[in-house]
């Protein structure tokens, strides 16, 4: 039997727990200088194919340069329709998502990289549509902006799975969701 896909949500917070600033700027983040292998995030990419991003996030990536490509599936939700100047490999989905992921998860590929912000990753998390976390967190406090899960009443019990310091002070943590079994 073939192995079923995770949705991995790889992101980095500041030690405040935000995303980004309330604007959508990064440059706390982007200003930093990497480490050769980006944190582990080479090999991460090594490991997916297929990508799920909210309509904000897609719209913020497209404004950062980011290239999309026939090679590896992006799927994005969003209320709207689909733009008709998508790039290959682009498609919107307005679908529920607990269905989506569930026939997504059996069919054959590498892992899912869900992307997004704190609005898309708190919808997959309610729906039990994330198997993992890896969170980087950067040391720096910002003080306001878009936090990693909107604020909601829930509980999502996580296992840690590993913690990798790196020499610059960002902590890696890896979590399992707990009961996540659909």
């Amino acid at each position: 039997m073939a192995r079923r896909r995770k949705v991995i949500v790889h992101i980095a917070t500041s030690a405040d727990g935000y995303i980004a600033r309330p604007d959508g700027d990064l440059e706390w983040l982007t200003s930093r200088p990497a480490p050769e292998g980006f944190y582990g995030m080479n090999a991460f990419m090594q490991s997916v194919d297929t990508k799920f991003l909210g309509r904000k996030t897609y719209e913020a990536s497209l404004r950062m340069g980011a290239k999309f490509d026939s090679e590896n599936r992006t799927f994005v939700f969003s209320r709207r329709s689909s733009p008709a100047n998508a790039p290959p490999g682009v498609e919107f989905v307005k679908d529920a998502i607990g269905p989506f992921v569930s026939r997504l998860r059996e069919q054959p590929g590498k892992d899912i990289w869900l992307m997004g912000g704190g609005e898309i990753i708190a919808a997959f998390l309610d729906e039990k549509a994330i198997d993992e976390f890896v969170i980087s967190v950067v040391p720096v406090f910002i003080g306001e902006g878009i936090p990693l899960i909107a604020r909601r009443h829930r509980h999502a019990p996580l296992e840690l799975r590993s913690i990798e310091r790196f020499d610059d002070g960002l902590v890696q943590l890896h979590y399992a969701v707990q009961n996540n079994h659909s």
